[in-house]
């Protein structure tokens, strides 16, 4: 007799499927009712790569900004304030405004189009591709040597990019993470916040539940950890050795992949789509 108690975050069987569908991370998020998530895993799993690229060029060339984690830019923020050398208070400021902007705006498109997933990651991807084309636009047209060069390539001290580019960056950047914070909080596929690892490694220390279940939940907690850890290294490789330019443009590359997949997706029916499903 079914008690009630299984929801979407409980995991069974393996893909019996096709070969792809064994393939593909969905499985890991495979529920009792069957394939629940649709494609959101694989494509929330390219936006975990954008976060740790843009986290990588925030870091590593605005001043020692975040634009997805803001517990973290909260702290440099009280670094900057008490006049720790390296630590932006404007970039800070500004990226903590712009992603309370991109969660104002997140929320509205929660309200609007929040009844259907697929709907959701379409209009809040192409926001967050607009806002990481302009940033990059902005990097081009205004970046030093750091934008095609590279910041080891740089003297000591030398900034990468003038006081009002890089505050204009951060927030530009932040107000695209704070969309993608309000869409996956919205979306709520178990362990895929996107941007915030912090409850997902304390899973995988804390949760020690054995046999399949707990195995899978423990493979995808590692899977989301390894994936932000590609895209922190991707983008900072990119950031230190060939410039900033070139990550942001992966990014928004990543975006339009993400934006494009989830307008095919949307072209069809599915239970996945409905958000009270």
């Amino acid at each position: 007799m079914t008690t009630g108690l299984l929801t979407r975050q409980d995991v069974v069987q393996p893909d019996s499927g096709s070969p792809l569908g064994r393939l593909l991370p969905r499985r890991l998020w495979r529920t009792p009712a069957g394939d629940a998530w649709g494609p959101l895993p694989e494509l929330l799993l390219i936006l975990t790569v954008v976060t740790g690229i843009v986290d990588a060029v925030s870091i590593l060339a605005l001043g020692r900004v975040f634009v997805a984690n803001m517990t973290g830019n909260v702290v440099f923020a009280g670094f900057a304030i008490t006049g720790a050398p390296g630590f932006s208070l404007g970039a800070s400021l500004f990226a903590l405004a712009g992603f309370l902007i991109g969660a104002f705006l997140g929320g509205r498109m929660t309200t609007k189009v929040g009844h259907d997933h697929a709907l959701h990651l379409r209009i809040a991807t192409v926001s967050e591709f607009a806002l990481l084309a302009v940033a990059l636009i902005v990097a081009a047209a205004f970046g030093g040597p750091a934008a095609t060069h590279g910041t080891l390539h740089l003297a000591t001290g030398t900034a990468t990019f003038g006081t009002g580019i890089m505050d204009a960056l951060a927030a530009l950047m932040a107000v695209a993470m704070g969309i993608q914070n309000a869409l996956a909080r919205k979306l709520a596929v178990p362990d895929l916040t996107t941007t915030v690892l912090t409850m997902t490694l304390t899973g995988i220390g804390q949760d020690s539940r054995t046999g399949h279940r707990g195995h899978v939940t423990l493979s995808r907690r590692v899977l989301v950890v390894a994936t932000m850890l590609a895209g922190g290294v991707v983008g900072a490789e990119l950031v230190l050795n060939v410039g900033s330019i070139v990550p942001l443009a992966l990014a928004t590359v990543l975006l339009a992949i993400v934006a494009g997949g989830a307008a095919v997706a949307a072209r069809h029916q599915g239970e996945w789509r409905n958000a009270n499903g």
